[in-house]
């Protein structure tokens, strides 16, 4: 199926709501299907022009909730549902009522989008550490220093006081 700019959609619709021409002789002439351009039509009728000019959003839980709870209290379509909400397309109010029926509430959430980071995750431990135990940590990661510090120092002191030092002239 071709892609519509939203221009065309708009021109398809005004020569629908003319009265001269059918739905069968437009969506032929243009290459959609009747019941495509039949929602174009819906929501060009609740919405106007501004009904194409939506891009992508991301639908909250409550939001989806909120359209399927409309559509099953007051007996409308699904097709007559999407356009009332001015979704992009019937299909989503199909895909969230599936959704709902067969997997449940949880499946409605909304997924991150994308690729993941590439960041790598450090493990840490799975318990959190008290205060306590961090002092306790902290203290002995000090000692291990100070007694390297040390052996340094003597390792030094032991080169000044050997008799093979050669001096250059």
């Amino acid at each position: 199926m071709a892609k519509f700019i939203n221009e065309e959609k708009i021109v398809a619709v005004k020569r629908y709501l003319e009265g001269n021409e059918g739905y069968g002789s437009i969506a032929k002439e243009i290459g959609v299907h009747r019941s495509k351009l039949g929602y174009w039509i819906k929501k060009y009728q609740y919405h106007g022009e501004k009904a194409f000019l939506k891009g992508y959003t991301n639908y909250t839980l409550p939001y989806k909730l909120d359209v399927l709870n409309y559509m099953n209290e007051n007996g409308t379509s699904i097709i007559e549902t999407a356009a009332i909400f001015n979704l992009p397309s019937e299909s989503t109010l199909w895909n969230w009522q599936n959704l709902l029926e067969t997997k449940g509430l949880d499946a409605l959430i909304p997924k991150k989008k994308g690729r993941p980071s590439m960041k790598k995750e450090t493990k840490k431990s799975t318990k959190p550490k008290g205060a306590v135990e961090e002092l306790k940590e902290e203290v002995e990661r000090l000692r291990m220093e100070n007694a390297y510090l040390k052996k340094l120092n003597a390792l030094v002191q032991n080169k000044e006081k050997s008799p093979n030092k050669t001096k250059r002239k």
